[in-house]
């Protein structure tokens, strides 16, 4: 463990960070950067001043991973405090003047993570036998340091891709493009005659309302999620979008056709009946999708969290499985120092508990369930990252379980209102960022461990990752917000925050009896529903009806893409559509760094005082020509994101094969 690859770690987990900020806010989802920091230390560590070992890329790419699992808690669950809204008060007013409560939280929770998987390690690296899909994928490229140039190369044009168009289609950069086009699609006046069971008619109504329509966000970050998570998953998740938008809204306004007029008198557009009809009424439909789902995928998991569960009981000793001395690929940090550790964190969470209930006894019951809560739901969190990788850990399920039993358990011993909201969400806060980062570790205690890397410096470097990142993260989050609150900020349009949002609704409804029962109870129904049917992952289809419909059909484009580099890969040999899929994967990773690293900075540069880069460089014609133009160079813009996806991935293997066939 040098100084340089502890370095180069951190300054990466900082970068994935905000990274990922960026993207899990717009779009409810973040991308593990195991793979991209790999392959980005690879490439530091061949410069001539900074060459390194394999044992330092190993160490560098577990600190820069912290990042982006540290922050997936963060977002998912901070933003439920300012989101939160009971009586007209909520939690926090602001998330600046909560920063270090905020801070705090993090904190404990990212270190609460690691301290349990210290103590699962041994039991689920070793003994378990998981297949750790991710850590193989990441120890593959570790090992093929021969392909580590072009594979920089990749990655790093992709993410200047990602930034400029960013940076072209932001308003506060030089708002050149569009990032989608939008109207309203009205239906035909119907004249609809109702009768009773006679069929005489009882009256008439003049139906009207329409479609709101979007086309697919150009947004870089989007385009390369649909990409990596492939063309099954994005069409799922389109799915919903286009029955939120296209089928219950419409029928909704149908429906009631005096609604513009009791919305401030009849003077609101088309568009805003569409979106509060959205956001009012069919979101909290998603909502109870997303229950059901969540409960079935748990259920679905009953013999994998038995079976964590079980090991974690049965295995874990009080010197967390340390070996004896000589063995150092099994050192962990010593067991005393972790239950130690585990018992100081129980302070300062009480405290902040105390803090928002009033009592050391809801305070000390709050911070016991989230202590049992964190610890089991990270074994099972771990366990599955075993069986499917941290991409795939249902962390939303997992934070959704701690936060009804701490909400529940609350509300038994007579906590209510502003306070109890608090609370609930101060568990699924601790617990959710104990997920993500026991998640990420374990993980990367795999590849370390096929690494013969040392577990107690992996362990370590975590640690020092985990206290850097919690202060820090919680800057480019507020950063975002207040950059744009005119669109709502956290919550709004352009960062919707999904799971967030689904977290505050859960804990008011339930501490503070204001959820909407009847249209979470149609939701649950619906998930039932795409659950009898044998549907495809009903918690994406629940999702895409939550999230605005210009950001899932851009995921969906970025799945679309997908199939269409895949169908250009066929001609390919087996042994090269690998490779294929690889480049791919790193084309997109780099896409979505691209345009999240430049979204943070330019978010940055507007609390700074400066508007955009259009006024800082008095470029007055930029509006001129996006108004006349932008329609088009958007189009061209859409173009070449989807030339670099297609045609790149296949252009190494292909030319490779060609060499070959001239050779023989």
């Amino acid at each position: 463990m040098t100084l340089k690859a502890v370095g180069l770690g951190l300054a990466l987990s900082l970068v994935f960070g905000a990274a990922n900020a960026y993207l899990g806010l717009k779009a409810g989802q973040t991308v593990a950067a195991t793979i991209p920091a790999a392959v980005i230390a690879m490439a530091v560590f061949r410069l001539p001043l900074f060459r390194g070992t394999i044992q330092e890329q190993n160490i560098a790419r577990t600190a820069a991973s912290v990042g982006e699992a540290l922050v997936a808690g963060a977002i998912f669950t901070i933003p439920a405090f300012v989101l939160a809204e009971l009586d007209g008060g909520r939690p926090w007013q602001s998330l600046r003047g909560h920063y270090w409560e905020a801070t705090l939280i993090l904190l404990v929770g990212g270190l609460a993570g690691i301290f349990f998987i210290i103590v699962l390690r041994r039991p689920l690296c070793v003994e378990a036998g998981l297949p750790f899909p991710e850590s193989v994928a990441s120890v593959g490229i570790v090992k093929a340091g021969a392909q580590a140039g072009r594979a920089a190369r990749l990655i790093f044009f992709a993410m200047g891709l990602g930034g400029l168009v960013q940076f072209l289609k932001s308003d506060k950069g030089l708002p050149l493009l569009r990032e989608y086009a939008s109207g309203y699609l009205r239906f035909a006046p119907s004249l609809v005659q109702h009768f009773d069971f006679r069929r005489d008619v009882i009256g008439q109504v003049r139906h009207a309302g329409g479609i709101a329509w979007t086309t697919p966000a150009l947004s870089p970050a989007l385009i390369g999620i649909g990409y990596i998570i492939g063309p099954r998953l994005a069409s799922v998740n389109v799915s919903g979008g286009l029955l939120a938008w296209w089928v219950l809204i419409p029928l909704l306004v149908f429906f009631d056709p005096d609604l513009p007029a009791r919305l401030s008198g009849g003077e609101v557009t088309d568009e805003v009946i569409a979106f509060t009809v959205w956001y009012n009424v069919v979101r909290p439909i998603a909502v109870g999708a997303m229950l059901v789902a969540a409960a079935r995928t748990l259920l679905s998991l009953r013999s994998a969290i038995a079976s964590s569960v079980g090991r974690a009981f049965r295995r874990a000793r009080p010197a967390g499985g340390e070996a004896a001395p000589g063995e150092r690929t099994e050192r962990d940090i010593p067991g005393r120092w972790v239950v130690a550790a585990l018992a100081a964190l129980l302070v300062p969470i009480a405290g902040i508990y105390r803090y928002y209930t009033g009592s050391w006894r809801t305070a000390l019951i709050a911070a016991a369930v989230m202590m049992l809560a964190g610890f089991l739901l990270s074994a099972v969190g771990a366990y599955l990252v075993g069986l499917v990788g941290v991409s795939n850990q249902p962390v939303s399920g997992l934070t959704l379980a701690a936060l009804v039993v701490a909400a529940l358990v609350l509300v038994a011993i007579g906590v209510t209102g502003l306070p109890g909201v608090a609370a609930v969400l101060g568990v699924a806060a601790v617990v959710c960022t104990a997920c993500c980062v026991s998640g990420s570790l374990i993980q990367d205690l795999k590849a370390g461990q096929m690494l013969e890397g040392t577990p107690w410096k992996m362990q370590l470097v975590e640690i020092l990752a985990v206290i850097l990142l919690a202060f820090f993260l919680m800057g480019p989050i507020i950063a975002l917000h207040e950059a744009n609150l005119a669109s709502g900020g956290i919550g709004g349009r352009d960062l919707p925050a999904p799971q967030a949002g689904l977290m505050a609704q859960l804990a008011k409804g339930i501490v503070g009896g204001e959820m909407a029962w009847g249209l979470l109870g149609i939701g649950a129904a619906f998930g039932a529903a795409l659950i009898l049917f044998g549907a495809r992952a009903p918690m994406l289809v629940a999702v895409g009806m939550y999230l605005p419909f210009e950001t899932s059909s851009a995921i969906f484009l970025g799945g679309l893409l997908r199939r269409a580099a895949e169908a250009m890969a066929r001609r390919l040999p087996a042994s090269e559509k690998a490779q294929t899929e690889e480049n791919g994967t790193l084309l997109a990773s780099g896409l979505i760094a691209g345009e999240a690293i430049v979204g943070i900075l330019l978010a940055v540069v507007f609390l700074a005082g400066i508007p955009s880069a259009a006024e800082l460089f008095r470029i007055g014609a930029a509006s001129e020509i996006s108004r006349r133009w932008g329609g088009w160079l958007s189009v061209a813009a859409f173009a070449i994101l989807a030339w670099v996806l297609v045609r790149i991935p296949v252009r190494g293997p292909a030319a490779l094969s060609e060499q070959e066939r001239k050779a023989d």
